[in-house]
């Protein structure tokens, strides 16, 4: 018995040390140019409906459900999608912020196979001839799910379909 409860003490020890070392937020981003001026990328950008010619997940399951409410483009419309795919899953984006030719700001809300909220985000940068495309999220991790963020880099596990999505991007846009 004695053996028992020094064994559960260790156990509650080490969830107690990990989740005072575990990451408390995380942040993704990529970036890249294109040859097309920030108004023009603005306009296309803010259209949640324009997301899927580029974007990593709707090339995964481009036989997803989704769903539109409010008014595409503007503050306070809602994509939603669900998918069987597990890298994919269900969830749904929210425009929360538009900044003209500078930036659009979303929440994004995943149910399915975790339920997270992230803050994201699309960046327009107007250089000479081109604008620098920046794609980001960030968010808190929450006990537990901050604890398997020791075991997992969330720039690993997304950065990639950061980087795919926007060279998608540029090839849509500049074509």
């Amino acid at each position: 018995m004695e053996t028992f409860i020094y064994i559960i003490g260790a156990i509650i020890a080490l969830v107690i040390v990990l989740a005072l070392i575990a990451p408390k937020s995380y942040e993704v981003s990529r970036s890249i140019e294109i040859n097309k001026p920030a108004k023009e990328l603005f306009e296309y950008l803010r259209f949640l409906k324009n997301h899927d010619a580029w974007s990593p997940w709707f090339e995964r399951d481009p036989n997803m459900k989704k769903t539109m409410t409010g008014t595409d483009g503007e503050i306070g419309c809602v994509s939603a999608w669900e998918s069987d795919h597990k890298q994919v899953g269900h969830g749904e984006q929210e425009i929360i912020g538009l900044e003209d030719s500078k930036e659009i700001s979303m929440e994004l809300r995943f149910l399915k196979p975790f339920k997270s909220t992230s803050d994201a985000y699309l960046r327009l940068d107007e250089g000479n001839n081109n604008t620098t495309v920046t794609w980001g999220f960030s968010g808190n991790n929450k006990f537990p799910v901050s604890i398997m963020m020791l075991f997992m880099n969330m720039d690993k596990a997304v950065g990639g379909d950061f980087e795919a999505g926007l060279a998608k991007l540029k090839s849509v846009i500049e074509n």
